[in-house]
């Protein structure tokens, strides 16, 4: 697999060696958010063809890979970001600090330690897009974020959860977002054990309009019909799920489901008025398609 160094911007400090995406995808250009625990955390950011960051900003797209809040990297959204971007977004997918086995072994009875450190660093990098969306050319008042199982987890608390912030994040740029993009997100009923990461502890009247991703074979499944139901209760209807029959977690990464997922993302973007124009994704071969959950 081909190897390519590249240099940060902001300072144009060396992050290291990244590698291409199985896929063949080019990673797009490469900033460091913050350091965690000394370790610099990375993300990459995709363009729109002929972008300025001058003139209005366009929506933003902060995506948060999946890994089971211990693994996982940045090549698992650039399929998604290099589509959201030749439709007119400024689309990003960004790293997060991952505890050690060990470190996870260790954590305090009822404390997920793990998966408050990830969603620490998801809040900040959502501070840093809104911080630096002069630069960026986006509108920070219309940024989506998501991500795939634990990143749609970490995506989520990230951005409704009002503690678990590092103490050095700019106070002046908030955590709120306009939408979510959800593929298979973690939600657990074991989460209960400890509300910091618990998502139906911080589910509002007024979250956002999201949708969701799922195969009906997926066993995490249960954890967003229950968000889904609290939703409802509180009032709230703007979120979706579109289920893939017979097909278990992380189907979306595989084609035709990539693709048939990202389009229906992209009409659920239009719906929203954050994205214009029709889908450039052609049609998947043999008529399959996503199913409408109830």
């Amino acid at each position: 697999m081909r190897r390519r160094a590249f240099f940060i911007c902001l300072g144009w400090v060396t992050l290291g060696v990244l590698h291409a995406a199985d896929l063949g995808l080019e990673p797009g250009k490469v900033m460091v958010y913050k350091q965690s625990a000394g370790v610099p955390q990375a993300l990459e950011v995709f363009y729109p063809p002929d972008w300025k960051p001058s003139g209005p900003g366009v929506p933003g797209l902060l995506l948060f890979h999946g890994g089971g809040w211990t693994g996982g990297d940045l090549g698992q959204f650039r399929a998604a970001c290099s589509y959201f971007a030749s439709r007119g977004l400024v689309a990003a997918t960004a790293n997060y600090r991952m505890l050690t086995k060990n470190e996870v072994k260790s954590q305090p009875a009822g404390e997920l330690r793990h998966k408050r450190t990830c969603v620490t660093d998801a809040k900040s990098a959502v501070r840093w897009m809104k911080q630096h969306a002069g630069e960026l050319g986006i509108d920070p008042k219309r940024l989506i974020v998501g991500g795939g199982s634990a990143g749609g987890h970490i995506s989520v608390l990230a951005t409704t959860n009002p503690g678990l912030d590092d103490p050095s994040d700019p106070k002046a740029f908030d955590t709120a977002v306009a939408a979510y993009l959800l593929f298979n997100p973690a939600f657990s009923a074991k989460d209960s054990s400890d509300p910091q990461v618990d998502v139906l502890k911080h589910l509002t009247a007024a979250f956002p309009p999201a949708i969701l991703f799922f195969g009906t074979k997926d066993a995490w499944r249960p954890g967003s019909d229950a968000a889904l139901r609290q939703l409802k209760a509180l009032g709230n209807t703007a979120s979706e799920m579109w289920l893939a029959e017979e097909l278990d977690h992380g189907f979306y990464r595989d084609q035709p489901w990539r693709d048939i997922t990202l389009a229906a993302a992209d009409r659920f973007l239009v719906a929203q008025g954050l994205l214009q124009g029709e889908c450039t994704l052609g049609a998947p071969a043999g008529g399959v398609k996503l199913i409408k959950a109830p």
